[in-house]
């Protein structure tokens, strides 16, 4: 059998908030009494649904986050999106190239719908995306590391876990979809490849990922 669907976590793997959003995090946790580095914010929470945020914060601290805490975090994440935010360099063409093969592809997202939107009409990414292809840890009960979010994208799109090709740039997204029973591509931009332990490959570069598509049949 040969693999029929490509899989993208967004973000770091589509547009290139990982270092946006773990720097903001880091700071206003840091605001609200819970001291957190950059590199400690991408350790623990990169891939991750915002409950992570508020369970790790709970059971560390015994404190509860603001109750606005999800909503205050996105404003200041969309606000920097808007003066900063590109696609992945080499996003674009891939999306390019597997459009134009006729490949089918979409997007298993821990961020929220309206994250992914902004972030893709902000890299210039919307042109590849609908609605049907659009997947968020919101349309699950548990986010990554569970296999639900990939679980639902494969099955909204008509493809068995063994024909999906999943590319993942976080530990947690790699335990999914391995968990999910698909193959795992891992992009190690900003990740020490260890931490994606069970890929069947890993590549620094977008530029390597057609490639590597290729020598799965895609």
């Amino acid at each position: 059998m040969g693999y029929e669907l490509v899989i993208f976590d967004n973000d770091g793997v589509l547009v290139d908030s990982e270092p946006i959003s773990n720097a903001i995090l880091a700071e206003y946790l840091t605001e609200l009494g819970h001291p957190t580095t950059y590199e400690e914010s991408v350790r623990d929470y990169m891939g991750a649904a915002l409950h992570r945020v508020h369970d790790t914060v709970l059971a560390r601290s015994g404190q509860r986050l603001p109750a606005d805490f999800d909503r205050a975090f996105q404003a200041r994440v969309f606000a920097a999106f808007e003066r900063e935010l590109n696609a992945v360099s080499g996003a674009r063409e891939v999306l390019e190239g597997l459009r134009g093969r006729g490949v089918r592809y979409c997007v298993a997202s821990s961020g929220s719908h309206e994250r992914i939107r902004v972030g893709h009409r902000v890299a210039g990414l919307d042109s590849f995306f609908d609605d049907a292809t659009l997947f968020s840890a919101e349309d699950v009960r548990k986010g990554k590391p569970a296999p639900d979010l990939f679980h639902h994208a494969g099955r909204v799109m008509a493809a068995p876990p063994e024909r999906c090709v999943v590319i993942e740039d976080s530990g947690l997204g790699v335990q999914a979809a391995l968990a999910a029973g698909m193959t795992v591509l891992g992009y190690t931009a900003m990740t020490p490849p260890e931490r994606l332990a069970g890929a069947t490959a890993l590549f620094d570069d977008m530029k390597e990922l057609p490639g590597l598509l290729a020598e799965l049949g895609l």
